[in-house]
């Protein structure tokens, strides 16, 4: 079994544990074996048939100890009279959906009406009554998911599922988002202020009177081992949470580590080759335009790029440990593939058959279940300045609100930037002091202490430089994160902006004992208003309107797409980007020496944007936003390569080219899209290569493929199959094994770039050393991939399934994710086979050392419809509920495997025409 197919053991009492995108893997039968699984703590090292060591595995949220008490109990509640037992359980955490109920701290009568999927619709006379009201509804159904989120960003995860939690506690603590939250929340507008307050208030009048099962049955569960109650809510727990998304779409930092670690192996030379350019032939999201005057003009000349892009003078270190702790993360914080992103366009009323706007979009994130989104609507009875709210779309639980929607004038749709808004700071510290620009300045210290279920409390001591936290102190795993980090002597560039190092001239200072500690330089890590632009952007009534609102959106930075019933569509980059006096953010970088400090950011009005472009249509897909031979700014070196945006883009041009028109079907059939792009550049190569005469009708697979990717397609699971033993002979073989090969669109440029040099050294495999270039590897690879399958799979080729191997196992994030048989088999749906694939459009990632389980997807679809926005449609990836076994919890992930969407009524007469259950809150 490879390294990919055979997860980490558990015990058999494990609560929390892998990601949704992991479950446990049974024995693939046949397989010869590329590496076994990671030995427990302890026990012998198991032999590697490798000669090389497999790549390490990406673990997520830290295994929670639920004792025998919960096994035996279980066991229990499922037998005899326990059968009811467990039913009464369930059901007492199932909401009143209809009817009447009276709720202490409303104004006013608010009306909630749900369709048959759950999907509540809000009207309030009052914003104080439609943002309470937000917080008990989105309490009724989501509680303990917002519950576990708080716990996250607090760093509080411990006083719910015990020690175990500690390392994530501790990091999380040394970054400080919650306070940065506090601090935040005193910087709000008053109505932000008043608004948040509501919805807490919301939140704790639900709180009042359900407690335990009452609000969730995992709190029945947890309370078979803790006696945890949960606590009142306030504003800074929604707060906290913008501070985790941020954590998400933080995007280079995971490239900055593997950058230096890849030089324990590799030449810089080398490295460059596994961080190719952008492809020439791939789109950037503006093309056209300019910085003149303090302001990017749309209109205006391109002149000479005057951005940074000198490199750190060396500034590299072995920093696995500070990777693996990053990895350790939650899975809502720390995805298992590198770059997570998202696809979003709009086109114009020209190129569309209603004359109006279409727009679209499908955030790529990690698997939850519950969805990390919550569909909803938040309507004044009379929109007015004292209630100015007419907007549906997608909230995040925990968070007033709607992230992605539209208004009744406006719409808009986010993807990631993936602008570089991180770097890690080498820091020389002796004692409680560090070195800066020849001084020795005392180290920041604060202490925090965190609360352990089942032991006694835990106090740790953050330090911080002027650069950020040290996150190399936040486990005593990292005590040594920059002991080995070779840096060389300050660049010439950099020095003239430098003072004197502690020797009096430009050299590295010496190490300490224990090398160099490392400490974040993170945007998030200072108090922002993103949550004000959130409900600015709520009330947009035009373009100007939403721009202003996108000014205040600071953290993460975002590509906002636009789109207005007035015929509008545009585009704008906003958020905190730093301007570096050196460096390009590539590698970390010296912080003894003021030479790479952040001098400020990019001033809002020369942020890319455009309106009403020439093309008629604007594609976002986390490519770059703008060419860098014509902007002033350094956006980032680590934007995703391509390949989602280049399909949408042809698909665009071919449905619109020679007076053709695109309508709402068409959008979403390109969110459908499962074409693999690189599969056309690597497919010829692969039909040349020679392989065993036992290997032709597996090869036959390829010659008549149209690259794409449905779930039934056998040609895709051969494909597949032949990339990952291409990657692994090429280059997982070659690489630490702390740097993760994940096969996305950076893989497959690096391949791309490499394909005509067929005497590359990159083409061999050490454990195969009659193997020598490029066709003879990618022959092997033929070989492998065939055997493989045929004993997995049966020999018959042609019956061979993509969605046999690519598959999606919904899993509850906590509970579901290990532990007793059981209880994961009681939370959790079961495995689907779904299309698509990593850098395609329809983008059910993986991480291919691991297998091709999805641990990335289309997060929700929309597409809106401005000339009617009654005829909108959108999506969720499970379901509305988050209460196990309601009609609602996993009702529309067969809508989403399939490429579905439902009817998204927005009209008060169409809400209520598709209303099922009427519930009123009266005061």
């Amino acid at each position: 079994m490879s390294e990919r197919d055979e997860h980490e053991p558990m015990a058999a009492d494990d609560s929390i544990t892998e990601s949704a995108a992991e479950p446990e893997a049974e024995p693939e039968p046949g397989r010869e074996p590329d590496a076994q699984a990671e030995p427990e703590p302890d026990s012998p090292p198991e032999p590697q048939p490798d000669s090389q060591p497999a790549p390490k595995r990406r673990k997520r949220l830290r295994k929670t100890k639920i004792t025998a008490l919960v096994l035996v109990a279980l066991l229990l509640v499922v037998t005899g009279s326990g059968a009811w037992y467990i039913h009464h359980t369930v059901d007492a955490s199932f909401p009143q959906v209809s009817g009447t109920l009276t709720v202490p701290g409303l104004d006013g009568q608010v009306e909630v009406d749900r369709n048959a999927q759950g999907v509540p619709q809000i009207y309030a006379a009052s914003s104080h009554d439609l943002f309470f009201t937000q917080g008990y509804v989105q309490a009724q159904d989501r509680f303990w998911q917002m519950d576990v989120y708080r716990h996250i960003t607090a760093g509080r995860l411990s006083e719910m599922f015990g020690s175990s939690q500690l390392s994530t506690d501790e990091f999380i603590r040394t970054m400080g988002w919650y306070s940065i939250a506090q601090q935040e929340y005193s910087q709000l507008s008053p109505s932000t202020q008043a608004s948040l307050l509501a919805y807490s208030a919301g939140v704790n009048a639900y709180l009042k009177d359900h407690t335990g099962a009452k609000a969730s049955v995992e709190y029945a569960i947890l309370g078979l081992q803790t006696s945890y109650t949960p606590y009142a809510w306030t504003p800074v727990d929604s707060i906290a949470w913008l501070k985790a998304l941020a954590w998400d779409l933080r995007d280079n930092l995971q490239d900055e580590i593997d950058r230096s670690l890849s030089t324990q192996k590799l030449t810089t030379a080398q490295v460059d080759q596994l961080f190719p350019d952008y492809p020439s032939s791939h789109p950037d999201i503006v093309n056209q335009g300019a910085v003149a005057d303090g302001a990017f003009d749309q209109n205006a000349t391109p002149t000479a790029s005057t951005a940074s892009t000198v490199l750190p003078a060396g500034a590299v270190g072995a920093m696995s440990q500070l990777s693996t702790l990053i990895k350790d993360l939650p899975q809502t914080l720390s995805p298992e593939v590198q770059g997570v992103g998202s696809n979003s366009w709009v086109v114009s009323g020209s190129l569309t058959t209603t004359g109006q706007p279409l727009l679209a979009n499908d955030p790529h994130l990690g698997p939850e279940l519950p969805s990390i989104w919550y569909q909803m609507g938040l309507h004044c009875t009379t929109v007015d300045a004292a209630c100015p709210y007419d907007v549906a779309g997608f909230t995040m639980p925990g968070t007033p609100g709607v992230v992605i929607g539209h208004t009744d004038t406006v719409a808009w749709g986010f993807t990631n930037g993936t602008e570089d808004v991180t770097d890690l700071v080498l820091e020389k510290v002796t004692g409680d002091t560090y070195l800066y620009d020849g001084r020795q300045v005392p180290l920041t210290e604060h202490k925090e202490t965190i609360k352990v279920a089942g032991g006694d409390p835990v106090t740790i001591t953050v330090r911080q430089t002027n650069q950020g936290p040290l996150v190399s102190d936040a486990d005593t795993d990292l005590a040594s994160v920059g002991k080995d980090a070779p840096v060389a002597p300050v660049s010439a560039s950099a020095s003239a902006s430098a003072s004197a190092s502690a020797s009096g001239d430009d050299a590295a200072p010496a190490r300490g004992s224990a090398g160099y500690a490392v400490a974040l330089r993170w945007t998030a890590l200072t108090p922002t208003k993103t949550m004000d632009a959130l409900f600015e952007v709520d009330q947009a009534t035009d373009w100007n309107s939403f721009r202003a609102a996108a000014k205040d959106f600071a953290v993460p930075s975002q590509n906002m797409i636009y789109a207005d019933t007035s015929g509008n569509i545009g585009y704008q980059t906003p958020g905190q980007i730093p301007i570096r006096k050196a460096g390009d953010g590539t590698w970390p970088v010296p912080g003894w020496t003021d030479a790479y400090e952040w001098t400020g950011y990019i001033p809002f009005d020369e942020l890319p944007h455009e309106l009403n472009p020439k093309a008629g249509f604007i594609v976002t897909a986390n490519n770059p936003i703008i060419s860098s031979s014509g902007y002033p700014y350094l956006l980032s070196k680590d934007f995703d390569y391509g390949y989602r945006a280049n399909e949408i883009t042809q698909r665009l041009t071919q449905a619109t080219s020679n007076g053709g028109k695109i309508d709402a079907d068409g959008m979403r059939a390109i969110e459908a899209d499962t074409t693999n792009e690189f599969a056309e550049t690597l497919v010829p190569y692969l039909e040349s290569a020679p392989t065993a005469s036992s290997t032709a009708a597996d090869k036959a697979l390829l010659a008549n493929w149209n690259f794409t990717t449905p779930a039934n397609s056998a040609a895709a699971a051969y494909f597949y199959e032949v990339y990952y033993y291409l990657l692994k002979d090429a280059f997982m073989s070659k690489l630490p094994s702390s740097v993760d090969v994940d096969g996305g669109d950076r893989w497959f440029t690096v391949v791309s770039d490499l394909l005509p040099d067929a005497s590359s050294d990159w083409w061999s495999d050490p454990s195969a050393p009659s193997v020598h270039g490029r066709d003879a590897l990618l022959g092997l690879a033929m070989d492998q991939a065939a055997q493989y399958l045929s004993q997995k799979y049966g020999s018959d080729a042609s019956k061979w399934q993509w969605g046999d191997l690519h598959t999606l196992t919904p899993t509850n994030q906590t509970l579901g994710t290990g532990g007793p048989g059981i209880v994961k088999s009681f939370l959790n749906g079961d495995a689907i086979p779904v299309a698509g694939g990593s850098a395609v459009v329809d983008a059910n990632g993986f991480d291919i050392a691991e297998g091709f389980d999805v641990n990335e997807v289309p997060s929700m679809r929309m597409v809106v419809d401005l000339s009617d926005l009654d005829h909108s449609t959108w999506v969720n990836l499970t379901g509305a509920s988050g209460h196990v076994k309601d009609p609602n919890y996993l009702d529309q992930l067969p809508l989403w495997q399939n490429q579905k969407t439902l009817p998204w009524p927005f009209t008060r007469a169409a809400v209520l025409a598709a209303t099922k259950n009427k519930l009123v809150l009266e005061p």
